[in-house]
């Protein structure tokens, strides 16, 4: 979802923008959590005294995506318009590929020079290139100013994208929203569904989103935003037991609300957990379980 405002200009390679000096930041920036944003006002500081452009290298998708199979976190779209709500000037998003992972160190740094970079700012455990070869010193050899952060921490532990997977692979979308600075969320098309939903006087809308993206299992209670407009509502992930589903769907019921929402784009902040998925005996049992979520769901949102 775009947060509105001027885009953030973005490119896919360092050699399509104009040829003029730069700061720099390096990353994944999966998430775009308290760590990342951390970076960013480092960069922004480093830019803003230059007085040059602002700019975040960034890989299309995440570099554990292709390395190791990780869902994402934030999707291209969902990234830049964290980027922009953070004002970054500049994102150069490459596509983050076999071929690109298995480029040598001497190739990343030509593209990194190629940004004429003034500072280059990235996390202290920053590498690149094939196996990660390269480290922070070959960075100077682009420019002397790099500045290398720690990791940064909450309640005395690292804040990293693979613990904010941790932590919403186990439904625990507050503790993510304490890492991420945000409600974690997802953003999607409303397609076309079963429909049974009707038929217990609980209609959802079946959210599609890209495929990678992570969503976190269980029943949760959730704000939704429609045409910049602020719904509140619960939302099921999983396979649907119940009626023998057999994909995972992001499905939401949203409360007070009946107009048609068919290709529509929405986008879905899980705010608390209410319960795991489950099984149970037929649609009335179903039903009776719906009406306690709604109740204990509206409760949390206070609506």
């Amino acid at each position: 979802m775009n947060s509105g405002g001027k885009r953030v200009k973005t490119y896919q390679s360092p050699h399509q923008r104009p040829d003029t000096d730069t700061v720099v930041a390096i990353g994944s920036f999966d998430g775009v959590h308290l760590g990342h944003q951390a970076l960013i006002r480092v960069l922004r500081e480093h830019a803003r005294a230059a007085r040059v452009p602002s700019v975040v290298y960034t890989f299309d998708p995440p570099t554990r995506v292709l390395t190791q199979g990780a869902e994402y976190l934030s999707t291209l779209p969902e990234k830049l318009a964290l980027l922009q709500r953070f004002k970054v000037d500049e994102v150069i998003a490459v596509s983050f590929t076999r071929e690109f992972a298995g480029r040598t160190k001497e190739e990343f740094l030509r593209d990194i020079a190629t940004l004429r970079p003034r500072t280059i700012v990235v996390g202290e455990d920053f590498g690149f290139g094939k196996g990660r070869a390269g480290k922070l010193d070959d960075l100077r050899e682009v420019t002397p100013n790099v500045v290398a952060l720690p990791m940064f921490q909450l309640t005395g532990r690292d804040i990293k994208s693979t613990r904010i997977r941790e932590l919403l692979g186990q439904g625990d979308v507050e503790g993510a929203a304490e890492l991420l600075g945000r409600s974690y969320d997802a953003v999607g098309v409303v397609v076309g569904g079963d429909q049974l939903g009707r038929t217990i006087a609980f209609p959802t809308a079946n959210v599609k989103v890209p495929s990678g993206k992570l969503l976190p299992p269980g029943v949760f209670a959730v704000t939704v935003y429609v045409d910049g407009e602020r719904h509140t509502g619960m939302a099921n992930v999983g396979k649907r037991p119940t009626v023998s589903g057999t994909e995972t769907r992001l499905e939401v019921h949203l409360f007070d609300f009946d107009a048609d929402l068919y290709g529509q784009e929405v986008q879905v902040k899980f705010k608390r957990f209410l319960r795991g998925e489950q099984k149970f005996s037929g649609l009335d049992a179903l039903k009776a379980q719906l009406a306690k979520d709604k109740e204990q769901a509206r409760e949390l949102l206070g609506v």
